[in-house]
């Protein structure tokens, strides 16, 4: 004979299917969320590491402007 199921225990069982169903979906999209941050992160440090490099070209191109100029004003004085 068949087991007789309640409307209760029918609910319960479609709650939890369905609970399990977007248990599913959320670790899905946590796992796209997190790959994506990861990803970020790696962007942002090689834009670090650019600007970096950016910055130490800037003070080397300022050191030796200043060198040229204190060359040439030291020259015109003379």
């Amino acid at each position: 004979m068949p087991r007789k199921i309640t409307p209760k225990k029918y609910a319960e069982q479609a709650a939890g299917l369905r609970l399990s169903s977007h248990e599913k979906i959320c670790a899905e999209r946590h796992k796209h969320i997190l790959e994506s941050i990861q990803e970020l992160n790696k962007e942002v440090k090689s834009l670090r590491q650019d600007v970096s490099k950016g910055k130490g070209a800037i003070s080397v191109l300022v050191f030796l402007g200043t060198i040229i100029v204190g060359c040439i004003g030291f020259f015109q004085f003379k």
